[in-house]
């Protein structure tokens, strides 16, 4: 119904975390992670775009050593770079950096439902383990 809505030329704005039904629905997408803009763009855009994702036991010195070959990298997780770039120029930077990788691929690999959870990884709730982990001592109970 909103995809035929949307053909027959209207406008259908429609959030969701369920990429797979709004990939059949949207012609744009636009992904936000705690409250700004991640991604924004076409299926295809959005996944040629998306480069190449390293992870590593330092992404720190990784991104300065990306960054002093003019190459972009935004913070993925804990310990994961979404770097923009030539997979073989960023491979070779990053083995020169001496820091041990655990993975360099291209960050579509698993399409955007892939894409989207390792851009917005950061912005997850917390667990309902560390919500109970606070101090009784510190729960106000009632008047």
């Amino acid at each position: 119904m909103l995809r035929d809505y949307a053909d027959r030329g209207g406008t259908v704005l429609l959030s969701s975390h369920l990429i797979h039904e709004i990939e059949a629905i949207a012609d744009d997408l636009v992904v936000i992670g705690n409250g700004q803009l991640v991604a924004q763009g076409t299926k295809p855009d959005l996944l040629e775009q998306s480069g190449l994702l390293i992870r590593g036991a330092d992404r720190l010195i990784v991104a300065c050593a990306l960054a002093e070959a003019d190459i972009s990298t935004t913070p993925v997780g804990e310990d994961g770079l979404l770097a923009q770039g030539d997979m073989e120029q960023i491979g070779r930077i990053v083995f020169a950096t001496g820091i041990p990788v655990t993975e360099l691929r291209p960050a579509d690999g698993g399409g955007l439902e892939a894409m989207f959870l390792e851009l917005t990884a950061e912005t997850q709730r917390e667990s309902t383990t560390s919500r109970q982990s606070v101090p009784t001592a510190d729960r106000r109970s009632p008047p």
